[in-house]
Formats: C-alpha cells, structure tokens, sequence
C-alpha cells in the first residue's frame, strides 16, 4: 500500500486494481453523485476500464478510515488540465456515510499544507456547484476564499446547474498567515 500521507483519522493511499468494487459503489451512489452528473448510475465497465487507471495514474488518492481500514472515498490534489503545476486544484468524493463528521475537511487541510509545504504550491484552487453548499462549507473551513461563479457546458442537464460553479482558492501568504495563527 503506497501510503500518500496520513493524518489522524485518515490514510490517504494510491489507487489499485483492488478499488474497483469500492470506487463502483461510490460513483454509483446518487446522493454522492448527484452534483457531479445528475446522480445517474455509472457503468461497472466504465469505472474499470476509464475511471479507475485515470485515478490511479494520476494524483488522486483512496481515502481509507485509519482505525477500521475502511474506504471512505477519495482525495486529489492536482493541476488543472493546461493549468500551472504550482496551482493545484483540490478534490474530493465520500460515501454519504462519510458525510458530517470532518473527513473532507480533514483530508483537505493535510493536502492543502503539503501542496504550500513540499510541492512548492502558489495556489490550491477547488470548484463544485453553486448549489452544493457541503462542498463549499469545507472549502470555506479550509482557508479558501471565493473568487468566482462560472458557468460551463454540461453535456447533459443537473439540477442546479442553471446557478452556475464557484471557484474558491488559497493563496500561499494567506495560508502562511492562518498557519501562524
């Protein structure tokens, strides 16, 4: 197990083969879903043959509960597509009964330190619906500020998605300043 790092209730780990079955279950779960494409189900060959090597060849990590080694969804701290490698952008997805109890803030706060701490970071950057107000409240929990709603082309209709996407961000001397704190 390729440990990514660790904090006190969460292993942050590389992706396997062997997530498969896990990562089908949460990407298959509506409520989890529902921001990202509607809630609709996603196929277990498109999660095997698409979702999963792109997660494991990228910098994207299973999030397993540390007392009980359970999957609990994952993390990612990665430049956005054509974007400058020192603006990563922070992402996360956790089964509903992950929900309410500090595990995306948690796991944020630790990607957010090692991206300003080891990965020479100017900027971590994340986005999610206007609408997805749990999302946004870790973001805000972590430090980051809002700086935009956009609205972007969805192939097919969401619910929500007429209120556009917000993007919020954390600059290094800000975050130098709330870890000083």
């Amino acid at each position: 197990m390729a440990v990514y790092l660790e904090t006190e209730r969460l292993v942050l780990r590389r992706f396997t083969e062997s997530d498969a079955d896990a990562l089908f279950a949460l990407h298959n779960d509506p409520e989890v879903m529902r921001h990202l494409n509607g809630g609709r189900p996603t196929p277990r060959a498109v999660i095997v043959d698409q979702t999963l090597p792109k997660l494991i060849d990228g910098a994207y990590f299973a999030a397993v509960e540390r007392a009980t080694g359970e999957f609990l969804g994952w993390f990612c701290l990665r430049p956005a597509e054509n974007g400058p490698a020192d603006e990563p952008e922070l992402g996360y997805r956790l089964h509903k009964a992950a929900w309410g109890k500090g595990y995306a803030t948690e796991g944020s706060l630790a990607l957010i330190a090692k991206a300003f701490t080891e990965l020479g970071a100017r900027r971590v950057f994340a986005q999610t619906m206007t609408v997805n107000l749990g999302s946004r409240r870790v973001m805000e929990k972590c430090g980051l500020r809002y700086v935009r709603t956009f609205w972007t082309d969805w192939p097919e209709r969401i619910e929500g998605s007429e209120q556009g996407d917000v993007e919020y961000e954390l600059l290094r001397s800000d975050w130098e300043a709330l870890s000083r704190r």
